[in-house]
């Protein structure tokens, strides 16, 4: 049996699979895009006018032009340089159904060509004006730039090989602009290369076609580049929505906090007037005992007012910027104890035993006396107003973090456990239920200790009572 003789063509043919270059191939193919095109357009007018004669004769030419094209493709490309976007449609065919149904129609768009080729922009024009689109057209890189900085476009398909500017450059130059890195591009190419479709998803391009381009995919890619800029787009619009309602929020409450601190400092001037008066007519001699009581009823309800306005300018002050702390040389001990002398009446009349409970040997530490004072003081006040015929332990010791912390335990009703995430905000109230304070106290224990520095935290089990604690830091900041 004699051995096959190969012909001599395909001989020639199978040696010419070493690749041509791109320029040449892209050369081959830019024709046979527009011919391929052309006829598809035509052929789907001849259907539309039902000529029968001419649809044959287009198709003939149609198959033709695929023919010569997979003769390039055959014999004249490597394989390392398929498309991988290629080969996954030359895998699984596309039906028109099918595609459309996984990328519904996203509505018309502005859309920009970018082609040197006057052919192939008209072929591309054509079949996306048929799709609804409205388009423009850029012979080169600088035009299409300068036009995208004119209009508002929602696409670019972008061809890659282009003299002077390719469509690389054109790209890098979209992505890095901040007025146009938004709108997604497709780059387009007569060329099948890995290498250019991954270094075109890399340099942000959102897809890749290859020519001739198949009316199916082309419309799904498109539709589905448009639906996911609209889809940014409307995010986009949505944050700018939220960020400007949110400074409007701001400016409210800002313009709020500032009526309020007018009102509440203008109110602080006449009630001190009256509570002085007040105390004046308490010295009168001639007064009746009742007469004594029902004064000393409003000295007290007045000096309660009074300390409510303080504590919303203070917490206000302190909430407005940074805080200055008038530091000294503080006792852990003495701290206490004049604490627990302010409240001895409080404890007193609530049948509360207070216990101390001071480290020996504590170190002498660097803090601001008022603030941590009026600190302890609403602390303890708090843990007596909650525990009635309790015991209210204060102690202070020195953690392993060079750290002083002070812990404040009663032996009251507990807080709920839904109101321990709001505890230490303005106005919050340890107990819903409970009119007692203005809610204002903890809130200035807590900026008061983070001035310091410190950290402030509550821990409660509802009928077992409840530990308030703050740290002031043994190392302080040279601010002081």
């Amino acid at each position: 049996m004699s051995a096959r003789t190969v012909p001599e063509s395909d001989r020639i043919i199978g040696a010419a699979r070493t690749s041509l270059p791109s320029q040449l191939l892209h050369d081959l193919r830019a024709p046979l895009n527009q011919i391929i095109g052309y006829s598809e357009m035509l052929t789907e007018e001849a259907e539309g006018q039902r000529r029968e004669d001419f649809m044959s004769a287009l198709g003939r030419i149609g198959a033709a032009g695929h023919r010569m094209l997979a003769v390039i493709e055959e014999n004249f490309t490597s394989d390392q340089n398929a498309n991988p976007i290629a080969i996954a449609d030359e895998r699984e065919p596309l039906q028109e159904s099918a595609v459309v149904s996984r990328h519904p129609a996203a509505g018309p768009g502005l859309l920009l060509i970018v082609d040197d080729d006057a052919t192939n922009r008209d072929v591309l024009s054509r079949r996306l004006r048929r799709q609804g689109h409205g388009v423009r057209t850029a012979s080169n890189g600088r035009d299409a730039l300068d036009l995208m900085r004119e209009a508002a476009f929602d696409l670019v398909l972008l061809d890659i090989m282009m003299p002077d500017m390719d469509g690389y450059e054109v790209l890098g130059h979209i992505k890095s602009d901040e007025r146009l890195q938004h709108i997604p591009v497709i780059m387009i190419s007569a060329l099948n290369e890995v290498q250019s479709v991954v270094r075109c998803i890399e340099a942000g391009a959102e897809d890749y076609l290859t020519k001739p381009f198949d009316p199916t995919l082309l419309k799904a890619r498109v539709d589905s580049s448009l639906e996911k800029k609209r889809g940014r787009d409307r995010e986009t619009a949505l944050f700018e929505q939220l960020q400007k309602n949110y400074g409007r929020l701001q400016e409210l409450e800002k313009l709020r906090d500032d009526m309020r601190n007018m009102i509440v400092h203008d109110l602080r001037t006449p009630l001190t007037s009256v509570i002085l008066g007040v105390e004046m007519l308490d010295t009168e001699r001639t007064l009746s005992e009742s007469q004594r009581e029902l004064l000393a009823i409003a000295i007290g309800g007045g000096k309660t007012l009074l300390g409510m306005i303080n504590d919303l300018l203070d917490v206000e002050k302190m909430e407005s910027g940074p805080t200055q702390l008038q530091y000294e040389e503080l006792s852990a001990a003495e701290l206490v104890a004049g604490a627990v002398e302010q409240v001895a009446s409080l404890a007193q009349e609530g049948r509360t035993a207070i216990v101390t409970e001071i480290g020996s040997g504590l170190p002498r530490f660097a803090g601001d006396e008022k603030k941590l004072s009026r600190t302890l003081v609403n602390l303890i006040a708090n843990a007596i107003k909650f525990t009635r015929a309790g015991t209210v332990t204060i102690t202070a010791s020195q953690d392993q973090s060079q750290n002083l912390r002070f812990a404040i335990r009663d032996s009251g009703q507990g807080i709920p456990a839904e109101s321990l995430e709001r505890i230490f905000e303005k106005f919050a109230q340890l107990d819903p239920h409970s009119k007692v304070g203005s809610g204002l106290g903890l809130a200035f224990c807590k900026l008061a200790v983070e001035a310091h520095g410190g950290r402030i935290t509550v821990e409660s089990t509802p009928g077992m009572g409840s530990t308030f604690s703050f740290t002031v830091p043994l190392v302080y900041e040279t601010q002081h």
